[in-house]
């Protein structure tokens, strides 16, 4: 296999498909993701992949003639396989061997072998002399995390990528990598930094082995709308042609980023409503995610506003966001109770009033607390010289 061709093991599609079956919310989502998930695990024989899904959920039903027939069909290409590689072991150089290598752990990997898969991806990495084929060994190793769900062996996996990229790996697949860590912060609810590698890929993204064009946009789009100021926000997302070519095919990510950048917080609102139930919960990376990025980005709003503003009537808050009173009043006195918000209600006249933390007693603040760590440390220094 040629370096620079990436193929896209295993079908990160269809875990998609198996977390849509597995939420009762998206029930209306069920019948096409059975479909999908179907179709996926016979073109590629999955038969390992279709035994861990039948005996530890309800979201396909056994079929022991398709699991035999599959079966099957791992069992004759992994023949094929293993004769290959006895054959370059026993006639043949190291490049042959190599290839054999990976080959078979490429088809233990498309199946959904997950033991076997590692084991023999590992085992090709320690035979393949390219940077980059070991690069992109590492990244299938990734993948096949992603694909499974395991954050241990994806960080583990990614780490070794930026390792061996750092010693001379080629700009393709530094862009790679960044989309890689940027998924990966994702699902652990680092939007900043994963904004921050998003974006830097988003015109030279590549990676479509790891996810669609138009997902990687959206996952983009998403998560620089948390962390981005106005000024970035227009700058890197609502005036960048990437975003621009994708939003006719997500208009709400288009709703969500200009209301905010407008100003228009009632139809803010309703994007934001509608961005969780159509790509937020629905999606594998987002779901866990979901109601943190609500609040979070329900806060980013309310800051906004507020810091136009001394004070403002919570009548005039409520009609702003097109919402009741009542709601304002309680979500504002949550998110002002937990530090959240710098204002306060005043409760007799309807008002909140802003309260801007002072920039000078905040260097204070900061000041006293490096000097008690210097004081510590010297101290202890004290100690040990005399």
């Amino acid at each position: 296999m040629a370096d620079e061709v990436v193929l896209p093991i295993p079908n990160l599609a269809l875990a998609q498909h198996l977390f849509t079956l597995t939420q009762p919310r998206l029930a209306h989502l069920h019948d096409n993701a059975r479909t999908e998930l179907l179709k996926g695990i016979a073109a590629d024989q999955m038969a390992p992949y279709y035994k861990i899904i039948t005996s530890t959920s309800s979201a396909l039903t056994p079929d022991a003639a398709l699991l035999a027939s599959m079966e099957a069909a791992n069992a004759e290409e992994l023949k094929k396989l293993d004769e290959r590689l006895s054959e370059a072991t026993t006639t043949e150089g190291e490049s042959e061997i190599s290839d054999a290598l990976r080959a078979r752990a490429n088809y233990l990997t498309r199946i959904g072998d997950k033991d076997r898969a590692i084991e023999a991806q590992n085992r090709a990495l320690d035979k393949t002399p390219g940077i980059g084929s070991r690069i992109d060994t590492v990244l299938t190793l990734a993948r096949i995390g992603f694909f499974f769900g395991d954050n241990a062996l994806i960080a583990s996996s990614l780490s070794k990528a930026e390792s061996l990229i750092e010693t001379g790996g080629d700009w393709d697949r530094r862009n790679r990598l960044k989309v890689y860590t940027g998924l990966h912060l994702l699902t652990l609810r680092q939007f900043k930094r994963a904004g921050e590698l998003l974006c830097d890929a988003l015109s030279t993204f590549t990676a479509t082995e790891l996810l669609p064009y138009n997902d990687f946009v959206a996952l983009t789009v998403v998560a620089n709308a948390l962390t981005l100021g106005r000024v970035d926000l227009k700058k890197k997302i609502i005036n960048a042609p990437e975003v621009a070519q994708v939003l006719p095919d997500l208009p709400i990510l288009g709703d969500l980023i200009k209301n905010l950048y407008d100003c228009h917080y009632d139809k803010f609102f309703l994007a934001l409503a509608t961005l969780e139930q159509t790509l937020l919960l629905p999606s594998r990376v987002l779901a866990p995610h979901a109601r943190f990025y609500v609040r979070e980005m329900r806060i980013l709003a309310y800051t906004q506003l507020l810091e136009s503003y001394r004070s403002l009537t919570v009548d005039s808050l409520s009609r702003a966001f097109g919402v009741s009173v009542e709601f304002v009043d309680s979500e504002l006195s949550r998110f002002i109770a937990h530090g959240r918000l710098h204002a306060s209600i005043d409760k007799v006249h309807g008002i909140v009033e802003t309260t801007r933390p002072s920039m000078k007693h905040a260097q204070y603040q900061s000041v006293i607390r490096q000097g008690d760590v210097l004081l510590n440390e010297v101290q202890r220094l004290s100690k040990v010289l005399y």
